[in-house]
């Protein structure tokens, strides 16, 4: 039988403090300064002097105390712990290996994050409380590094993962700027179309959902006419995230703001600029405020190549910037969008890049599926370790 220790019983918890003197490079006397990037694995960009200081060891776990990232895990660090981070010195090393405890709470980033995230407060701190309640199995050291380096090698296939995933993404956006983008050497010859005159012949075309009063978050009810929103384009890709739905009599009023397939949808509120076209089988919807859409012209675009140059294409971004010289922050509207220039590549290079595109989205797929992605195999073998059961 595999006995449990709480994790309170076996660390020291001390958190940090922001330093008295931080230099963009190292000073005689200064340490490395470690914040949230560093116990994420970054090179540390910045270093600290402050006699009265935390400071952590490889041996030492740091913890992100604070932020939208409470709850993350690192070690193997050197230096002085900031603000937001707090050290989990191990009481009694000869019977903890530092990496075997780390990678545990690794795969407890979620409920730590979820925790701190539940507490109400404005900034979100990880829970002491359940934090040192978190239960370790009591197993010899010999076995811990067994599978510390058991849990390694699933979280190498994970990060390969990863890596692969950002590959194909970069991928893809070379090959839009040397097809359809700037880098074909054809481009200056191609003829430039402002986004309105990319879009179909009709009133309309070019669209906002619902403003003010005529949609309201209470009218939102569990099932009917499915509601569009920034969550379904923020990655770039058409995704299904939070479900919105709205009656079929509140349908008929907002039936203008109708979706289609193939349309392509923008973010014009909160996160802008991200755009994604809208997939064959969607079913009836309509937008929220958040959005803009573009029923394009087919013949002259393909909806894809529209929604990639949107989000990536630094022509296009440029002109947005322009439009906003002096104010506060970028910001998209629909006036805005009618006015962006594109030299429109023939339908040939549009349809090379489309099938590009697609074979790199099916890589991407693949590996984010849980038996392509490594994270179910981690998460399986992690809760085995804390069972005991390794």
């Amino acid at each position: 039988m595999t006995y449990a220790v709480q994790l309170g019983n076996i660390i020291q918890l001390r958190k940090g403090k922001k330093a008295t003197e931080v230099h963009d490079q190292r000073v005689n006397g200064a340490m490395p300064y470690i914040q949230i990037d560093e116990v994420r694995g970054a090179k540390p960009q910045k270093y600290a002097h402050d006699a009265k200081g935390v400071s952590v060891t490889p041996d030492d776990l740091c913890i992100v105390w604070d932020g939208a990232n409470a709850g993350t895990v690192g070690y193997g660090v050197d230096g002085l712990i900031g603000s937001t981070v707090a050290r989990m010195r191990i009481k009694t090393p000869e019977e903890w290996d530092t990496e075997f405890v780390g990678r545990l709470l690794q795969s407890r980033f979620r409920q730590l994050n979820d925790e701190a995230q539940a507490r109400g407060a404005t900034i979100p701190h990880v829970d002491k409380s359940k934090l040192e309640a978190i239960e370790l199995p009591r197993i010899d050291r010999s076995a811990q590094r067994r599978i510390a380096s058991i849990l390694a090698r699933a979280d190498g296939i994970r990060r390969k993962r990863e890596r692969l995933i950002d590959e194909a993404q970069d991928f893809v956006r070379s090959a839009y700027l040397h097809t359809a983008g700037h880098l074909n050497p054809s481009h200056g010859d191609w003829e430039p179309f402002t986004i309105e005159a990319l879009a179909e012949d009709r009133k309309g075309a070019i669209r906002s959902g619902p403003f003010g009063s005529a949609l309201r978050h209470s009218e939102f009810v569990d099932e009917g006419i499915a509601v569009l929103g920034i969550d379904n384009a923020v990655k770039n890709k058409f995704a299904w995230a939070e479900r919105r739905f709205i009656t079929s009599s509140k349908y008929e009023e907002l039936r203008r703001y109708r979706v289609f397939p193939g349309d392509v949808i923008i973010t014009i509120m909160g996160t802008t600029g991200r755009s994604a076209v809208v997939p064959d089988d969607i079913p009836e919807a309509i937008t929220t405020k958040h959005l803009a859409t573009i029923t394009c012209n087919k013949e002259l675009i393909h909806p894809e190549v529209l929604s990639f140059a949107i989000h990536s294409d630094p022509l296009i971004i440029r002109q947005i910037k322009s439009f906003n010289k002096g104010a506060i922050m970028d910001g998209l509207n629909l006036g805005i969008i009618r006015k962006l220039e594109i030299n429109l590549p023939p339908m040939e290079e549009q349809l090379r890049f489309v099938r590009m595109l697609r074979k790199a989205r099916a890589i991407e797929t693949r590996f984010q599926t849980s038996e392509g992605s490594g994270e179910d195999l981690f998460q399986s073998l992690s809760q085995r370790a804390f069972r005991g059961e390794l």
